[in-house]
């Protein structure tokens, strides 16, 4: 059977390994930077866990996992009509499908061992039971970063810095789209549909990807009034700077309590912004909503210009994520930056070092036993110097291991025969031009490899 992977699934090879690490190593610098620890949970996490924290939608992109021994003879015949009633029976485990909701799990579980506010960040794979498609993938890596524990819009400002930061780094030019979930609410309000929130939101949020005449089809489709919808259009279509647009907004939303709240909000934080001259573009767009249900606050995400990509970084503010796991008035606001989006973007644009690539610096020829004995203390001395040293394991051919060595993109071959080992010397054969230089074996350490 030809071998293979699932789809929405990728192996790296060393090269994009490389570059995937890389990218985490810049983000999780800069995380650093900012006061953030680094912390792990668990691949899978309990179902009760994850299930009902990212909408019904969400909810039906989660990975389960079956129960271990014979799961199945719990279900009764009428089981088999209901999937969810037969999934709930013998799974009681599931893939993580984010980083939020585990992470909140974490600090309820271990309160007594934090100090609030708690600010971390966490680097590994999350998986999603999505429809594969460029950008798209059913295992990938998130790069979030969280504080928890305080209501400070002070946190908000430092992840657009972290942001800004992080971009200006990996060389990615981006815009950070900034909104707020209590002025959704309070357009929502204006709209007389609050009860419509959920299906609100999640219709704005596909804005981008489906046009506006679509998203106002299926508000209608919700059971919204084409008079509310109505309502909606002109907001999403304010143009401006974001003081102008909030003015407008203040107008409009005069009478709803939350969106007023939101406003004030999002002035504050635009207010410090502009005093941090940030390398990225920042934009109030009233048409982000984030589908994710837990958000409560201001939102974010991040699209790198001149890229055929969708958002490559997205969080927010949320107030009960904790609260579902016992612990009430606990607000927290983070980031995600999505690492796999990030090395596309990077790859389409070539953005990467060279030294990303960076593998083996030196190999030292295989010649014979005499001269494995001769190349292994060298070898030995220049990793201690910090020089990436490989010997070519086998006996073979000279010709064969320089070929080797190009297929490797090595650089550098260093040569020890007879005659070099009889005048303890050295031959340093350039890979790219040819050229070959003898030296004394002891300058080998000098050498600019």
């Amino acid at each position: 059977m030809k071998p293979s992977i699932p789809s929405g699934t990728r192996d790296f090879s060393p090269i994009e390994t490389a570059k995937r690490t890389y990218i985490f190593d810049t983000i999780s610098s800069v995380f650093k930077t900012f006061g953030f620890q680094q912390i792990e949970t668990p691949a899978m996490e309990n179902l009760s866990t994850l299930l009902g924290k990212y909408g019904e939608e969400g909810d039906k992109l989660l990975f389960k996992i079956l129960n271990s021994g014979d799961a199945f003879s719990k279900l009764a015949p009428e089981d088999l009509s209901n999937a969810g009633a037969a999934s709930a029976k013998v799974c009681e485990k599931g893939l993580r499908y984010d980083l939020t909701v585990p992470f909140a799990r974490y600090v309820v579980q271990h309160q007594g061992e934090i100090a609030f506010p708690f600010r971390r960040y966490q680097l590994q794979p999350v998986w999603r039971a999505d429809r594969p498609q460029k950008g798209r993938y059913r295992e990938f890596y998130q790069c979030d970063v969280d504080v928890i524990g305080s209501t400070s819009l002070l946190n908000e400002v430092e992840l657009a810095q972290i942001v800004d930061t992080v971009f200006q780094k990996l060389g990615i030019a981006v815009t950070l789209k900034i909104n707020n979930r209590k002025l959704l609410s309070g357009i929502a309000e204006l709209m007389g549909a609050s009860d419509k929130l959920t299906e609100i939101t999640v219709a704005i949020d596909k804005i981008e990807k489906t046009g506006l005449d679509r998203v106002k089809s299926e508000l209608r489709e919700q059971g919204i009034s084409s008079e509310a919808v109505a309502t909606l259009e002109p907001i999403l279509l304010l143009s401006g700077a974001p003081e102008e647009k909030l003015q407008a907004l203040s107008r409009l939303l005069a009478n709803s309590d939350v969106g007023m709240a939101g406003i004030q909000e999002l002035s504050t934080i635009f207010g410090y912004l502009e005093r941090l001259s940030l390398t990225c573009a920042v934009e109030l767009d009233l048409s982000l909503a984030r589908g994710l249900s837990y958000y409560t606050g201001a939102i974010f995400e991040v699209k790198a210009n001149g890229a055929e990509m969708g958002s490559i970084t997205g969080g927010g503010r949320y107030d009960n994520l904790t609260g579902i796991f016992g612990l009430p008035n606990v607000s927290g606001v983070g980031i995600s930056f999505g690492a796999d989006r990030i090395y596309d973007v990077m790859a389409q644009l070539n953005l990467f070092p060279e030294s990303t690539q960076v593998g083996t610096q030196v190999m030292f020829a295989n010649l014979g036993a005499r001269e494995e004995l001769y190349a292994i203390p060298l070898a030995a001395q220049l990793r201690k110097s910090g020089v990436n040293v490989e010997i070519y394991p086998d006996r073979k051919k000279l010709q064969k291991q320089f070929e080797y060595a190009n297929k490797r993109s090595i650089p550098y071959v260093v040569i020890a025969g007879e005659n070099e080992i009889s005048q303890q010397n050295v031959s340093i054969k350039n890979m790219k031009t040819g050229e070959q230089r003898t030296l004394p074996a002891e300058e080998i350490l000098n050498f600019e490899f």
